[in-house]
Order: C-alpha cells, then structure tokens, then sequence
C-alpha cells in the first residue's frame, strides 16, 4: 500500500490517500505535481483506494507540497509516520 499526502496552506494536518500499487500512487503524485505547476486544472479530486467512500476536493492553488511512500507497518520511533515537517531556525 502507498499513501499520497497533500500539505495546504495554513493547514497543519496533510491529506492523505492509499493506494494499491506503487504505479497508480507514482501516477497520482505526478497528476497533482502537474496540477501544481500549470494551475490546470482549478481543482483537483482526490479519492482513497484504502477506504471506500473518502473523496475530497482540493483548489490547487492551495496546495504547497504532494509526498509520496510506502506504508510500512513500523512506524517511526516517535510514534508516527513519516510526513511534512518543518525546520526551525
């Protein structure tokens, strides 16, 4: 399983979809890097493969990073898995 995540502005929490091959999660990220690039198109839907039901949609504008990995089924040391961070100075 793969899991995409979505970081907005101003939103601490990423969105993040599953999906079942490393091909269809490599296609997902390169359709939302895209997206990012051109501003085309405005929004964005995005459904999960995981769990049945979860679709969201998302202005483009909006989206400041898209990070693609595996799931694993350790998780890090600190308890959560790996994602978005920032470095303070």
């Amino acid at each position: 399983m793969f899991i995409v995540d979505v970081a907005l502005k101003n939103n601490p929490v990423p969105i993040s979809v599953q999906r079942k091959s490393g091909d269809d999660a490599k296609a997902l990220y390169q359709q939302i890097s895209e997206a990012m690039r051109s501003g085309n198109p405005v929004s964005i839907e995005l459904t999960c493969e995981q769990q049945a039901g979860k679709t969201v949609c998302v202005l483009v504008s909006e989206i400041v990073a898209v990070q693609m990995a595996e799931k694993s089924g350790s998780a890090t040391s600190s308890g959560r898995p790996p994602g978005f961070f920032a470095l303070a100075e």
